[in-house]
Formats: C-alpha cells, sequence, structure tokens
C-alpha cells in the first residue's frame, strides 16, 4: 500500500510538471530546457519560505508567479533577442541554477520538523484516524485536478485558441494581426508556471530542497507526456491533459516496479533514459506503418 501511494503521489506532482511540457512541446512545439532551472527554482524558493514561517498554500502562488517570471525570460529572449528556441532554453536554465543556489543560500535545504503543505494542524485534524495515511495523496489529487481544469479552461478561451494556434500555423496567427511571439511568451509563461509549482509541492512532500532535484525534469515530462498521449490516443472522451496525468503516473511506476525488480535507485536516470528512448522508438515506428498503410 506505501508503495502504491508512494507512486500515485509522486505521478500526481510530476504530472503537474508534464501539464507544463504539454504546453511547450505538444502545443508550442518549443524544446523548452528551462523546465530544468524552474523545477528547483520551485523547490528552493518553497524551501526557503517556509523555513522563515510563511504560509505553505502562498508558496504555491509565489513559486507559479517565479517560474511564470522565467517562462517570460526564456520567451523574451527567443523572441525579442532572436535566439533559437533550445539555446533559449538552455541560457536560462543555466542561470536558474546559480539563481537556485542564491535563493536557497546552499546546495541543499532541509525543511524537517516545519509546517508545510502536508504537515499542519489543519490536515492533522481533518485527515484523523482512518484517513491520516491517505492525506498527502488526497491533497495533491485536489491540486492537480485544480491545475488540470484551470488549464482546460484556459485551453477553452480565446488566448488558448491562440496558442495553440501558434504551435498549428504561425502564419494564420499572424495573418489575424495576432503577436506570435506575445503568445509564445504567454504559453511559456504558464507552462514554467506549472513546472515551478510541481517543484514547490515536491520539496514539501519530500521536506528538503536540492540543487540537482530538476536534472531530467525535461525527460521526465516528455516521457509523461509521450506515454499519457500514445496509451490513450483512442479514448477520445479523455481530454488530452487527463492522459498526461495518467501518464505520469503509469511512467513513476514503471519506474518504480523497475526499482523493485533489483536496479539500484541510483540508475534512476538510466531508466528514465532508455525507457524514454524505447517509448520514442515504439511511437516512430507506429507513425511509419501508418503512412506505409
Amino acid at each position: 500500500m506505501t508503495l502504491v501511494l508512494s507512486v500515485l503521489e509522486q505521478g500526481m506532482i510530476y504530472a503537474i510538471m508534464a501539464l507544463g511540457i504539454y504546453i511547450t512541446y505538444t502545443i508550442l512545439d518549443f524544446p523548452d530546457l528551462t523546465v530544468d532551472g524552474s523545477f528547483p527554482l520551485g523547490a528552493a524558493l518553497s524551501a526557503v519560505l517556509i523555513s522563515k514561517g510563511m504560509n505553505p498554500v502562498l508558496t504555491l502562488v509565489i513559486a507559479f508567479a517565479a517560474g511564470a517570471v522565467a517562462g517570460t525570460l526564456t520567451g523574451l529572449i527567443h523572441v525579442k533577442l532572436k535566439v533559437r528556441d533550445l539555446l533559449s532554453g538552455i541560457i536560462m536554465m543555466t542561470a536558474l541554477y546559480t539563481v537556485n543556489l542564491r535563493i536557497a543560500g546552499r546546495a541543499n535545504l532541509p525543511i524537517y520538523n516545519m509546517t508545510t503543505l502536508f504537515d499542519n494542524a489543519l490536515v492533522k485534524k481533518v485527515f484523523s484516524g482512518a484517513l491520516a495515511p491517505f492525506a498527502n495523496t488526497i491533497i495533491i489529487l485536489i491540486i492537480t485536478l485544480i491545475m488540470k481544469f484551470l488549464l482546460d479552461w484556459y485551453m477553452n478561451t480565446k488566448s488558448g485558441y491562440l496558442l495553440r494556434a501558434v504551435g498549428d500555423n504561425e502564419t494564420i496567427v499572424t495573418s489575424m494581426g495576432v503577436d506570435k511571439g506575445v503568445i509564445k511568451i504567454i504559453g511559456l509563461a504558464i507552462a514554467n508556471g506549472l513546472v515551478t509549482l510541481s517543484g514547490c509541492i515536491f520539496a514539501q512532500q519530500q521536506r528538503y530542497f536540492d540543487i540537482s532535484m530538476g536534472t531530467g525534469t525535461m525527460v521526465i515530462g516528455l516521457a509523461s507526456v509521450i506515454i499519457g498521449i500514445s496509451l490513450l490516443k483512442k479514448v477520445t472522451f479523455i481530454r488530452v491533459t487527463t492522459s498526461v496525468v495518467i501518464g505520469s503516473i503509469v511512467y513513476k511506476a514503471c519506474v518504480a516496479i523497475a526499482i523493485r525488480l533489483g536496479m539500484p535507485s541510483s540508475d534512476l536516470k538510466l531508466i528514465t533514459a532508455v525507457l524514454f528512448l524505447v517509448i520514442l522508438v515504439l511511437g516512430m515506428d507506429r507513425k511509419k506503418r501508418k503512412k506505409v498503410a
């Protein structure tokens, strides 16, 4: 039971991050490596603010805003300075490494025995008795569903339709008299806001910040997005955002099974890379078969 709850918790936390990568990778076709820096940015802010006694709920808002700023800067580098999309992300990711160290003051910052989203007077009161073991899972589920439904709502607004249009055909958006660059910047801001929010929740769940937290975030997010979309693409009544959330949980389950089968946790990044490669290859094979058919 403990393993299942752990998979669900981490799967849903990373699902919020995967929703952000869904915006950049699937909608905008923008390989945004900023996420490897914005994920630990949320963790650093969370750890520092909580250690100073701030309400953990407020840290979620601040983390999202900080991520939105990071995404906006990536967009400005790409749109205004005409730097290629991949390089724009790499520049911000590199800059955020130093920013995260400055915020936290050191490479590792624990927040044990401090008030967090999962350990406070209200949670202890509401989730008492038999519900206590499920408290973290329920809280993370609520936050994940809120972000999923908010993203679904946004994608059905005028701005959301323009965001999808920029990803599909930039020329059409330009012909409508809309600045495609501004739309891209908005998309990157929202995406990195979600990634940073995910990092903020992750730090509170794990009770520490570490500068290496963001390593491989992009690959984990892409794997979650591709797994979810590939597994559920024929299920028409499920929204893509729901597929991404399910994909993240499935990905975490695959990693947990691999570790349970005897692979050391130090090989986690290797497991991630191999799993991601297999998913990509299978995806390309399906596309080739369709073309032949």
